[in-house]
């Protein structure tokens, strides 16, 4: 079981305790990537997936964390995340021993694309590779050096202890008392023809660099957020959630293309 995978992507440190988007923000991501699969994308999908949709495809790596097993306890932290210190891009920052987001969704394309691969494997490569797509669209998720992805930075949200990081991961998506889906379907009709053709990019290293340039605007001179630093943000996390779930589709257009 995962031998294939385990092999592949060999980490052995603990997990980091930072998450990507919540439960709404992945299932959001996964909801409007629905809308843009090409239709060879959407039949290999439904080949390794059956019924489960994408966005309930798009929490499973999180959902897992808390399974025994070492392979989730130890081995896919690393796989969440990137860290890009400030001043320098992906390609300039050294990746570490135990690998990162970008180096897991290569070697889950791998598996992907693995004739002799198992469908237990490849459910696994896919539902991850849903996940990590949405992950690197969150900002905090391609981190500063220091400070755990905002983990570490202390604020309130509408007077509530917390940190950075939650704030970007589910408190700014929580507080807009949407479910997913309606979420989903507001986003999607925003959405213009050209912005599609626009953000058709598969390659994580533009996501990147998209979400490092928008993290050096989310950290706050006052630790108290309430409406104002969502108002601020607001279509900045509107945009990361709509290019996330259209580059979900563009990747696994390409990868099953």
């Amino acid at each position: 079981m995962r031998r294939i995978i385990a092999a592949l992507l060999c980490c052995t440190i603990p997990a980091s305790p930072a998450f990507g988007w919540g439960q709404t923000g992945h299932r959001v991501t996964g909801a409007i990537a629905e809308h843009y699969l090409s239709g060879t994308a959407r039949a290999n999908v439904r080949l390794l997936l059956g019924t489960e949709s994408l966005a309930q495809a798009a929490t499973w790596p999180d959902d897992m964390r808390s399974d025994p097993a070492e392979f989730w306890q130890r081995t896919a932290g690393p796989f969440h995340y990137v860290t890009v210190p400030q001043g320098r891009t992906y390609a300039q920052a050294v990746a570490p021993p135990e690998g990162d987001a970008v180096i897991a969704l290569a070697r889950f394309a791998q598996v992907l694309r693995d004739p002799n691969a198992s469908l237990e494997d490849k459910r696994m490569a896919l539902r991850f590779t849903i996940h990590i797509i949405g992950d690197l669209h969150q900002p905090l998720h391609a981190g500063r050096d220091g400070d755990r992805g905002g983990n570490s930075v202390r604020v309130t949200l509408f007077g509530q202890q917390t940190n950075l990081h939650s704030v970007w991961d589910s408190g700014l998506i929580e507080q807009r008392q949407l479910s997913y889906s309606e979420y989903a379907g507001w986003l999607v009709g925003a959405i213009t023809p050209q912005q599609v053709i626009d953000w058709n990019d598969a390659n994580p290293e533009t996501w990147i660099a998209e979400s490092v340039a928008l993290r050096e605007q989310v950290y706050p001179a006052n630790p108290q957020l309430s409406y104002a630093y969502a108002y601020q943000h607001g279509a900045a996390l509107d945009g990361r959630l709509s290019r996330g779930g259209v580059r979900i589709a563009a990747y696994l257009n390409k990868l099953f293309g």
